[in-house]
C-alpha cells in the first residue's frame, strides 16, 4: 500500500452574487470580519465534501473510480443526520487496543480523514482526536460588499401585510475572492486509519465541492484553483507559509475596496522556480 505524503493545499474560491457561508448568529448574513473581509468556515467546506460522498446512488458517486464504488461500505459519512449513537459506539468496539481493526475505522471515510470528536464527551479511549487533513478558515483577500434584498413569492409565505414577502432574506456577497488553506499531515494516519486511497478520494471530491452543491442562495461559487503541493519528506521540505503566500492572488488598485470581478486580481499560475525545486510536486486539482 502506498504511503500518504505530506502536502500543503490552497483553495482560491470566488463568490459571485452568492452567499458562500451564512452566519447563524447574524440571520444568515454572509460571514464577515470586523475589518470587512469575508469568511468561509472549514466546517462549511467539509460539509460539502461529506454531502458529495454521502449519497451512494447519485450520478456523482457512480462516476467515481471503480475501487471506491465497489467498496462503498468503506466510504460512509460519520457526520450524518439521524445517526445512531449506540450503534456507532458498538462499531468502535470495547477493546481500544483493537480500535484500528474496528468497524468504525473501516466504515467512515470522514472520520479517517478529518478526525472525530463525536464521542469525546463520553470519555471512550477509542475515539479519534484529530485527523490527517485539516482545513483552515477561508478569508477574502479584500473586504466584501453584502447585498440585502427582500425575497418575493407568488404563493404567500406569511399571512398579513407581508404576505408573499421575506424581508431582507436575500443576503449575498456581490463579489469576493477567498483563500482557504488545508494541510495533509501523515503523522496522524496510524491513529485514524487514513490511507493513501482516502487522500486520493479527497483530491477527487475537492474540485466539485461547489458546482455539485449549488443552491438558491449559493448559485455561483467558483473554485478558481485548488493547489495541492506535495513535499519531499513527511517533515516538510519547504515552509508552508511561503507556499501559501506565493500562490495567493494579489488585488490590483486599492486593497481596501471590494472587488467587482476576477479581473481585479493578479492571478498566480504556478510556483516560482526557487520554491518549486524545494517541493515534490505542485498541481492544480481543478486542471486535473
Amino acid at each position: 500500500m502506498s504511503e500518504i505524503k505530506r502536502a500543503t493545499g490552497l483553495l482560491i474560491i470566488e463568490a459571485v452574487n452568492s452567499n458562500p457561508n451564512g452566519d447563524p448568529d447574524r440571520e444568515s448574513d454572509p460571514r464577515q470580519r470586523p475589518n470587512g473581509c469575508g469568511e468561509i468556515s472549514p466546517v462549511s467546506f467539509k460539509r460539502k465534501l461529506r454531502d458529495l460522498l454521502d449519497d451512494h446512488s447519485s450520478p456523482f458517486f457512480m462516476s467515481l473510480p471503480e475501487k471506491y464504488r465497489e467498496d462503498g461500505g468503506c466510504y460512509n459519512i460519520l457526520e450524518h443526520r439521524g445517526r445512531d449513537r449506540k450503534a456507532i459506539i458498538a462499531e468502535m468496539g470495547k477493546d481500544s487496543s483493537r480500535f484500528m481493526e474496528s468497524e468504525f475505522v473501516r466504515k467512515y471515510w470522514d472520520a479517517r480523514v478529518f478526525g472525530n470528536t463525536f464521542l469525546e464527551a463520553g470519555g471512550d479511549k477509542g475515539f479519534i482526536k484529530t485527523g490527517v487533513v485539516q482545513f483552515g478558515m477561508g478569508v477574502s483577500i479584500a473586504p466584501i460588499n453584502i447585498l440585502r434584498e427582500t425575497n418575493t413569492n407568488k404563493a404567500g409565505v406569511q399571512e398579513g401585510k407581508n404576505a408573499g414577502m421575506a424581508p431582507l432574506a436575500y443576503r449575498v456577497v456581490e463579489h469576493g475572492v477567498y483563500c482557504m488553506p488545508f494541510f495533509v499531515n501523515p503523522n496522524y494516519a496510524h491513529k485514524s486509519g487514513c490511507t493513501a486511497d482516502d487522500i486520493e478520494l479527497l483530491k477527487l471530491l475537492i474540485p466539485h465541492a461547489y458546482e455539485m452543491n449549488r443552491s438558491a442562495i449559493r448559485p455561483d461559487v467558483r473554485l478558481r484553483h485548488a493547489w495541492y503541493i506535495e513535499h519531499k519528506n513527511m517533515l516538510g521540505s519547504c515552509p508552508e507559509y511561503l507556499l501559501l503566500e506565493a500562490l495567493t492572488p494579489k488585488k490590483k488598485g486599492n486593497k481596501d475596496d471590494p472587488s467587482s470581478s476576477w479581473d481585479d486580481y493578479e492571478d498566480v499560475s504556478l510556483l516560482s522556480e526557487d520554491l518549486l525545486c524545494r517541493v515534490g510536486s505542485c498541481t492544480d486539482l481543478i486542471e486535473q
